[in-house]
């Protein structure tokens, strides 16, 4: 590795599977520190282990303001800053209208909009001067998708945060953007077909036939994507939206 985040102090959160835990493995193995979050004990356990050395475990949801008042306590206390801030915590479900609940309303936008604008709001006191904030957005904010509007929709205030932030932080030399995947084969997509292993894999040849590059994505391609914002390689770049999509929502 080419050590690019040597010295840093990383958070992510929702970093037990998929894109996140790719993105702690790859920061870590680039010489980073890093924090990383998930609800669930027993699983966040093992991605600390996964991530290696350089990385801590810090249970915790991100739509609930004291999970976040205590994250960032600890952070304060074993490393007194964040240099990157990759808020990853997220998810959604199918519903179309005239079937949508206040529940599934409620979860969405409370993991991907609150949990969004708390994650950085309460990360404010500890973020350095020229630090990297990266918000995961989705093409789905973009494009549209039968049966996913509420998560859309929720995807779509994430850009527009990252738009208006930059702005309210520019005198701290805070660059925020917003990294969107496309479709990523991670098991927070493939269930959304249900437990069902031939329901997964149908959602994926269905999805891979969409992409022009004729694939889904790999969740260290998207920690890829990620790294080049954290990194100072993209100290020139904020306010944008990097897609890493296979060029699902370019044409």
């Amino acid at each position: 590795m080419t050590q690019r985040l040597n010295g840093k102090i990383a958070v992510i959160t929702g970093a037990t599977s998929g894109i996140g835990l790719a993105t702690a493995k790859r920061f870590a193995a680039e010489g980073a520190r890093v924090f990383i979050t998930g609800r669930r004990a027993d699983v966040l356990q093992k991605a600390v282990a996964e991530s290696g050395g350089n990385a801590t475990g810090i249970q915790a949801d991100s739509a609930k303001l004291a999970d976040l008042d205590r994250l960032y306590a600890q952070v304060k206390a074993e490393a007194g800053r964040i240099d990157v801030l990759f808020v990853n915590a997220g998810g959604g479900s199918f519903a179309p209208i005239g079937e949508i609940t206040e529940e599934q309303y409620d979860d969405t936008f409370g993991r991907n909009v609150k949990g969004v604008l708390f994650t950085v709001q309460k990360a404010l006191p500890l973020l350095a001067k020229g630090s990297s904030v990266i918000l995961t957005g989705s093409t789905a904010g973009s494009t549209g998708t039968p049966a996913f509007s509420v998560y859309a929709a929720s995807k779509a205030a994430i850009r527009n945060f990252s738009r208006n932030w930059i702005l309210d932080l520019k005198d701290r030399g805070i660059r925020i953007n917003t990294l969107s995947p496309g479709p990523t084969e991670t098991t927070g997509l493939v269930e959304l077909a249900g437990q069902d292993k031939a329901q997964q894999q149908g959602l994926l040849d269905l999805l891979a036939g969409q992409v022009p590059m004729g694939r889904v994505g790999r969740a260290d391609e998207i920690a890829a994507a990620a790294l080049f914002l954290a990194s100072d390689d993209s100290s020139f770049v904020t306010g944008a939206e990097l897609f890493a999509d296979g060029c699902i929502a370019q044409v």
